[in-house]
């Protein structure tokens, strides 16, 4: 079962929407699943199923509602291009405070942790960094991880990178992360490029998809799931 919520951001006291999807069977716990930046598209959606399917509620922010609320792009030149251009408007502060919104909402019926691609993969890092409430994170190919690899993680974190990625360079990011905090596993997927998470795309393989999808898993049980 799924539903729109109207959440309210302390940083500015912003009502913004996020779609929620309702775990099936036990509840596991929660997870915040944040967007790319073509906003909460079908893949976002599809996402949020998965998570559900696995017993997690599962939320995810709009973060563009500030500049276009119920912002969603498609994935092409013009789609990208608006879409870095509404992170800009926004603000990094404004969306993790609308972040840290979901995490509270879920806060209180077991752990929440958050998952993130491209944009959502920074905010991830950034999130673990900043927020309070998660019991852990995982990033998929965020492109600011790299440069903010020696903020103070708070829970633990694992990195998911795609080795044929023509945005993010995957050693490099990889080293950075690896120098700054040596206990945060590094993952990166030789198969595929950047947005592999989405079934389908011409950059995704499926085998690295669910392997990481695994590792997320195992991730979320090792710090609480279902316990």
């Amino acid at each position: 079962m799924s539903d729109t919520l109207t959440l309210t951001s302390a940083v500015d006291g912003f009502a913004f929407s996020a779609r929620r999807v309702q775990p099936q069977g036990p509840r596991k716990g929660g997870v915040v699943v944040i967007q790319e930046i073509f906003g909460i598209d079908s893949y976002i959606q599809a996402d949020l199923e998965r998570w559900a399917a696995r017993g997690y509620e599962a939320i995810a922010p709009s973060l563009f509602d500030r500049v276009t609320p119920g912002y969603v792009a498609e994935h092409d030149p013009e789609g990208f291009q608006t879409g870095v251009a509404n992170v800009g408007k926004v603000g990094i502060p404004a969306m993790l405070s609308d972040i840290q919104a979901c995490i509270d909402a879920l806060t209180g019926a077991g752990p929440v942790f958050a998952v993130g691609y491209c944009l959502g993969g920074s905010l991830v890092w950034q999130a673990a960094a900043k927020l309070t409430g998660l019991a852990a994170g995982s990033s998929y190919y965020g492109s600011q991880v790299g440069a903010n690899a020696a903020l103070p993680l708070s829970c633990p974190v694992i990195v998911h990178l795609g080795a044929k990625d023509g945005h993010i360079p995957a050693d490099t990011v990889k080293a950075a992360v690896e120098a700054a905090h040596p206990d945060v596993p590094v993952y990166v997927y030789a198969n595929s490029g950047h947005g592999f998470n989405n079934d389908g795309r011409p950059d995704s393989d499926l085998a690295d998809a669910e392997l990481a999808r695994e590792r997320t898993v195992a991730l979320f049980e090792a710090n609480g799931a279902g316990a």
